[in-house]
């Protein structure tokens, strides 16, 4: 009898630990408030979706049909009320202050789920939020069977805290189709950004139709294709097809710019001058300060710059529009009338970064237009045409955006400044009561090597999960009102393919993304990267492509003060365990763990290292020879 009653209790007591058992949310972006209940919603399989008013619902709608009907296999009905619907999307009637235009409150019950928001974007938002609720097999593009369709019992406040969270696509190194645009802002808004900045010109391509100036895409959107490390390619031979490149016509642009408001997302042109104009000056080199224009090509990722003397460098070819070339300002105000009426968002960004000046130098139309306008630098010389085609801009309704070399020599009177090289620009701006989006290299650069150039795409830089993650938009001491928010760039010149571009997209992008949604005071790296681990399975299930740099370790390579090579190993997450061999064997977890500073044997020449997390191996077998190991301890000294 008393075994009996044992086993009573010991099930009961089973069972309400079940029923009490919580599942781990995990959403990125960090929302402003999570309060989890008891219990789960299941999703049943007659789905009855109720928006009362549906004007500008027709995405936000059509995401939640294609996730539920796909994968969960569920059957939609979409109408204006239902007292017994599955999922209501209601607008407000009356706004609520708290949650502003892009904010949400998304209440799952046992029952049914709420989503309420002030503005369509935030009942776009609150899908995004309730999608990541369900198991990650909602992620799938076919039905999958014998799944809990279930989601936590939650009540969900959401709000951004920047009303700026951007990404830029370069699709002037390489060429991106106009379905891979499409499939980019899929994977942006994802994650509540609501920007992207196109980067639509450069020495290596001119990527968008500009009606009465047929060369720029004839010539200008045409390269010779290469294959290699881009920046040192041979410079193409007069006989090698250019063929590799491409172009958004007109059309193009307004069915991207119509594909992204639908999403609640802002396309900002980037047409980048008066440096990295090769493209165009190659087009029609009369916009050139340098005769031999004529002679020049498109780059296809051979050497043009000197960077050794660093910035700004010294150019090889001039791949600069000449500021004292009235042409010039004819050209930009043809361009600029054009890209006005394809791009409704507010700015038009102009480059303005990374400009040589040695050409300008030894040229007298230059030295004219300086002793006309009592210029005293070249510096004051691209303020003016800075301040030029500032005015060109304001003139088709546009405010002008610009990198933050803009502010050398004068910044334009009303424009705004995206501060790249640091937040030390972003910072000048604001106190000089400049508008200003973050989107430093220290933190930002999402085109920079995620873990050791022994293993990723070889570029001139890293930038790892954990220091991503530790992006501020915000400096201590600026005002906020002038820091419109940040974005992270994507610059292509290593990037080939758009799975390319996922691998160096996520998982930072999740990083920038929380930094610029969530809280500050929120702001968590190992819950954080608990809940990166569940996207990861997220994107397995969606087969999309990121990077698991963040299992790999750091290699530190010095010498003993007796000569010897010393190697550390570090990791960005604790909960990892290194295993390795200098046998030329492959380290599994019953190998030995690394616990020290470990010294070659003295004839060894290979390292293999390789990450589990318990049992499981999670980061990449990585094979690092000893020669490379003492390379780095010489450039230690």
């Amino acid at each position: 009898m008393k075994k009996i009653l044992l086993a009573s209790l010991l099930a009961i007591s089973t069972l309400a630990y079940t029923q009490t058992e919580k599942k781990e949310i995990a959403i990125i972006p960090q929302p402003l408030s999570v309060k989890q209940g008891t219990g789960y919603f299941n999703l049943p399989q007659n789905v009855v979706i109720a928006a009362a008013v549906q004007k500008g619902l027709a995405q936000t709608i059509a995401v939640l049909k294609d996730r539920l009907s796909v994968s969960a296999g569920s059957k939609i009905t979409v109408t204006n009320t239902s007292p017994n619907a599955t999922i209501r999307l209601v607008l407000n009637s009356a706004a609520d202050k708290a949650i502003g235009k892009e904010g949400y409150q998304l209440s799952v019950t046992n029952k049914n789920i709420t989503i309420k928001a002030n503005q369509p974007a935030g009942l776009f938002y609150g899908v995004q939020t309730l999608l990541q609720l369900f198991p990650k097999e909602i992620e799938s593009t076919i039905p999958v069977k014998n799944i809990k369709w279930e989601a936590p019992v939650v009540e969900i406040t959401d709000v951004p805290r920047f009303g700026w969270r951007g990404l830029m696509f370069d699709v002037t190194r390489h060429f991106f189709t106009k379905a891979e645009v499409k499939q980019f802002i899929d994977d942006m808004v994802r994650y509540k950004y609501n920007l992207l900045h196109l980067h639509l010109t450069d020495d290596e391509g001119w990527r968008i139709e500009i009606k009465g100036l047929p060369k720029l895409t004839e010539v200008g959107a045409w390269n010779v294709k290469k294959t290699g490390y881009f920046g040192t390619f041979t410079p193409p031979t007069a006989d090698e097809p250019k063929s590799y490149g491409g172009f958004y016509t007109q059309d193009d642009i307004k069915e991207i710019v119509q594909y992204a408001k639908e999403r609640f997302v802002d396309v900002l042109p980037e047409i980048d001058v008066p440096g990295h104009s090769l493209a165009a000056v190659v087009s029609y080199p009369e916009l050139s300060c340098t005769p031999e224009a004529n002679q020049y090509r498109v780059r296809s990722g051979e050497v043009i710059m000197d960077w050794s003397h660093g910035a700004p460098p010294i150019a090889l070819v001039d791949n600069t529009l000449c500021p004292a070339n009235e042409k010039v300002y004819e050209f930009l105000d043809k361009v600029m009338t054009q890209v006005a009426q394809l791009f409704p968002f507010e700015y038009i960004h102009v480059g303005g970064d990374e400009c040589p000046k040695n050409y300008w130098e030894k040229n007298e139309a230059i030295k004219g237009l300086m002793k006309r306008e009592g210029l005293k630098s070249m510096e004051e010389v691209q303020s003016y045409f800075e301040k030029r085609l500032e005015k060109i801009v304001e003139s088709k309704g546009k405010k002008f955006m610009g990198w933050d070399e803009i502010l050398e020599g004068g910044l334009a009177p009303s424009a705004a400044v995206m501060s790249w090289r640091g937040i030390k620009g972003g910072i000048e701006a604001a106190k000089m009561k400049h508008d200003v989006v973050m989107s430093p290299t220290t933190f930002a650069y999402l085109d920079y090597m995620q873990g050791d150039p022994i293993v990723e795409p070889r570029i001139y830089a890293s930038l790892r999960l954990n220091k991503t993650y530790e992006f501020e938009p915000l400096p201590d001491g600026v005002d906020a009102q002038y820091i419109k928010g940040g974005q992270a760039n994507l610059w292509s010149e290593q990037i080939y393919n758009m799975r390319h571009a996922q691998y160096m997209m996520w998982p930072r992008g999740f990083a920038i993304a929380e930094a610029l949604w969530s809280p500050k005071e929120k702001r968590n790296w190992t819950d954080f990267f608990s809940r990166v681990e569940k996207h990861f399975e997220r994107y397995d299930v969606a087969e999309k492509k990121y990077a698991p740099s963040v299992y790999d370790p750091i290699f530190t390579a010095t010498k003993t003060a007796d000569g010897q090579l010393k190697i550390e190993l570090d990791k960005e997450v604790d909960a990892l365990d290194i295993y390795y061999s200098f046998d030329n064997s492959f380290p599994d977890n019953y190998y030995p763990k690394y616990t020290s500073a470990l010294v070659p044997p003295k004839d060894a020449v290979m390292l293999k290292v390789i990450t589990y997390k318990g049992k499981k191996p999670v980061g990449r077998m990585i094979t690092m020879p000893i020669a490379e190991l003492k390379i780095r301890a010489e450039k230690k000294k």
